[in-house]
């Protein structure tokens, strides 16, 4: 009996040794497999990063040359103004040094008369009746003109606002 109990136990021996050898090639051929998924998710991982980071620079460089067009345009848009207020000033301190050499003077049309109300029926009567021009004093015509520039400067910047709108904001 001894014979078949060492028989037996080489058997069983046999049998755990075949099973051993199947569990590590089984372990060895899953531990490659899982190697090779792995790899393989690491790669579609790296073509991801890539393909995210060039939408990411594109993305980038489409802003920058949308805010460089947006400069230049505010760019012309403040020279365009800038020349034009400059311009109309000018025009204006020549008015003002004309007027304050004398060499020109500063006139209102207007028209008095007794019939609107504005200029009472004495008045009327002593011969006021409607006036053609009135001749402004060197100092009025210098402030008319001061409220021209600030005229001239409040319309200059409506007009700035009024393209920024117009050319940027859209």
């Amino acid at each position: 009996m001894t014979d078949v109990r060492v028989k037996l136990l080489a058997y069983m021996l046999a049998v755990i040794a075949l099973i051993s050898i199947g569990f590590a090639a089984a372990w060895f051929w899953q531990a490659n497999a899982y190697g090779q998924v792995i790899a393989s998710a690491q790669s579609d991982h790296q073509k991801d990063l890539a393909t995210v980071s060039a939408a990411g620079t594109r993305q980038a460089r489409e802003a920058l040359a949308k805010q460089q067009a947006v400069e230049q345009k505010l760019a012309a848009l403040d020279k365009t103004g800038t020349e034009e207020k400059g311009k109309l000033n000018a025009e204006n301190d020549t008015l003002r040094r004309a007027v304050a050499d004398g060499t020109r003077r500063l006139r209102i049309a207007g028209s008095c008369s007794a019939r609107d109300g504005n200029v009472s029926g004495t008045a009327s009567a002593a011969g006021v009746g409607n006036a053609g021009t009135i001749e402004l004093n060197r100092e009025t015509g210098q402030a008319v003109l001061d409220l021209r520039r600030d005229i001239i400067a409040d319309q200059a910047a409506l007009r700035a606002a009024q393209s920024y709108i117009k050319n940027v904001c859209r």
